[in-house]
């Protein structure tokens, strides 16, 4: 349906402030000119201040975020838009999809179809809905592949699910982080949900630090993200962060992480344990107490068991300094064996005697003493 271009601009503009809005795209050129920013993103975001319009627009090199209030800040930030010389707007709402596309003569070619209500969406359509855009530079950035952009998603679904309701404002940092693109991840996400987040990531490797640095200047993040060499335990952090991130720290870097945290006393923590030896070694040796000496007995199962022991006793130790522990699946087995999450969240309830003697009784009747139990100081 061909129609003028005001009149099609006019129901979009009421579209875009109406509170039914899902999401609205605007990208392309009109014949003979040129919009100031290459892409604009408009939604509905729920910050700790209230609901907002987020606007995400992008020059070409980086993104850039606003959150706008409801009423004259909003429309006056729509205005700015609708005035920007784009060839072409996708508007989601509750109850519509409305597509413009500006004819070579100027004028508005406007397609409406009614919103698709459905309880449970087919699977084709689930996979296609990640957190972050599979079309994001960052995946250009580290090669995305299928295998990575699930894993990408699936720790940030671990992410939202944990940080909740967003901050405005967020401190991370990300001890191991090695090649950083989850600490990439983490960023962009964070940021394009409007959360003034600013990132360090910590690597004992100074290459990888020049390289994660390098990176970040390429994203056009390196004011917002940037990365210090040191160990986990010492690396200099300027900042008390607000969220840790411990991905796949081998054996007790995954504890020294932890304590750091704890140290820290981090709002949030996220840590993907790995390689569990120090408990492995404690337990090797020495014969499990009755009735138990089946579990420990063959060594393939010693290891497995290990595993498991070690990520309950860190959660144990968790909960006495204050965190309330899940530990969660975060990607599937498939991609990674390793794939078990320490999700915490500080509440700093007191630990109760009950707490107390459950870890105790725990570390005492296998004989071992787990490495972020000599990190910290238990509480008395």
């Amino acid at each position: 349906m061909v129609r003028p271009l005001d009149d099609a601009l006019a129901e979009v503009r009421a579209l875009l402030l109406d509170p039914g809005l899902t999401r609205a795209v605007a990208a392309g050129r009109r014949r003979g000119q040129a919009p100031s920013v290459v892409r604009a993103e408009v939604r509905p975001v729920t910050l700790k201040g209230g609901t907002r319009l987020q606007i995400v627009t992008n020059d070409g090199a980086r993104p850039h975020t606003r959150n706008v209030a409801p009423g004259p800040e909003a429309g006056a930030a729509v205005d700015a838009l609708l005035a920007e010389p784009f060839g072409n707007w996708h508007v989601e709402t509750a109850d519509a999809t409305v597509q413009l596309r500006v004819t070579k003569k100027g004028e508005a070619q406007v397609h409406r179809a009614a919103a698709e209500r459905s309880a449970e969406p087919a699977a084709h359509d689930r996979e296609k809905e990640y957190l972050l855009d599979p079309g994001d530079p960052l995946f250009d950035a580290i090669g995305g592949n299928a295998a990575k952009r699930r894993q990408v998603d699936a720790f940030l679904r671990a992410l939202a699910a944990s940080v909740t309701p967003l901050p405005e404002r967020l401190r991370v940092v990300d001890l191991g982080c090695g090649n950083a693109y989850l600490t990439f991840a983490a960023y962009r996400y964070l940021a394009g949900r409007g959360v003034d987040v600013e990132v360090v990531g910590v690597d004992v490797r100074e290459d990888q630090r020049r390289r994660n640095t390098e990176l970040a200047e390429r994203l056009g993040c390196a004011d917002r993200v940037r990365f210090v060499a040191g160990t986990i335990a010492d690396a200099p952090v300027a900042t008390r962060p607000d969220l840790v991130l411990a991905l796949h720290a081998c054996d007790t870097a995954t504890d020294e992480a932890l304590a750091r945290a704890v140290r820290w006393e981090a709002r949030w923590v996220l840590a993907a344990p790995c390689c569990h030896h120090d408990i492995a070694a404690q337990l090797r040796g020495r014969a499990a107490a009755e009735p138990f000496p089946l579990l420990t007995r063959q060594g393939i199962l010693r290891e497995r068991f290990a595993d498991v022991l070690t990520d309950a006793l860190r959660a144990g130790l968790l909960r006495l300094h204050g965190y309330k522990v899940e530990v969660v699946e975060f990607v599937d087995s498939r991609h990674t064996p390793r794939n078990l999450l320490l999700r915490a969240r500080r509440t700093d309830a007191p630990p109760t005697e009950a707490q107390r003697e459950e870890y105790t009784r725990m570390a005492a009747g296998w004989g071992v003493t787990p490495a972020l139990q000599r990190l910290l100081t238990p509480p008395s």
